[in-house]
């Protein structure tokens, strides 16, 4: 009975601290520094913004062997920027999170998978293209996602290798070739996003004048402080 009532009594000590807002050590906010240099890493993939379309196939496979979407927009809070993507009938994942970690240098992605299993990857853009990775704790095979864009932003390319026990040759599992959506407004870029500076496909005004914008996400933005991005955008001219 004693055993029992100290496993009771820490049971309680635990829960006590819990309830009291007892947390790990946070990562520490981004400054207004590190929010200008994720905004530069992040502009590397820029192309990544909007609705795409895609069909998928894997290595085994000779044609198409399904077909899903998916969709990027940028994200803002406080001095904090990424980029979110959702999947529409993805086959492997939901949705997820690109940033860049300033102290690392590093691109991050964390994503769930259809089991809504979280999973981080990190890694660089190099050569137009992002490659992240990550080791799985059960097999330690090093998994690898690569992204990359061509046909000025029109067509997007998604690699998914693993190298078996984080030796050998990587094998690429399959592939997804995303085609955006409204491709004629990829090859004409005439309109830039007045917060991010990418394609303006979304039109804000303010002032009696008409700006762009390329996602939800930066028009949430722009219209919460239009004057800040305006100022921003006219400094740069």
């Amino acid at each position: 009975m004693k055993h029992r009532r100290k496993i009771s009594l820490s049971s309680v000590l635990l829960t006590m601290i819990f309830l009291l807002g007892y947390s790990p050590k946070a990562r520490p906010e981004d400054t207004p520094k590190d929010l200008k240099a994720i905004k530069n890493a992040l502009s590397n993939v820029q192309e990544f913004i909007g609705s795409w379309k895609g069909s998928g196939e894997t290595k085994e496979g000779k044609s198409i062997d399904w077909k899903e979407g998916m969709s990027w927009g940028w994200k803002f809070k406080g001095n904090s920027a990424w980029m979110n993507v959702e999947f529409k009938d993805g086959k492997y994942l939901l949705q997820g999170d690109l940033k860049y970690i300033p102290s690392k240098k590093k691109y991050q992605l964390i994503v769930l998978d259809k089991e809504k299993k979280e999973m981080i990857f990190e890694g660089e853009f190099k050569k137009r293209r992002l490659t992240l990775t990550r080791i799985d704790s059960n097999t330690k095979d090093k998994q690898i996602i690569t992204m990359s864009t061509n046909n000025e932003g029109a067509r997007l390319i998604y690699d998914y290798a693993v190298q078996s026990k984080g030796k050998g040759l990587e094998q690429t599992l399959y592939r997804i070739s995303y085609n955006k959506e409204g491709v004629s407004l990829a090859s004409n870029k005439k309109n830039e996003c007045i917060v991010t500076g990418g394609l303006g496909t979304i039109a804000v005004s303010f002032g009696g004048k008409t700006y762009y914008v390329c996602c939800s996400g930066c028009r949430d933005a722009f219209n919460e402080n239009p004057k800040k991005y305006i100022d921003e955008y006219l400094k740069k001219k």
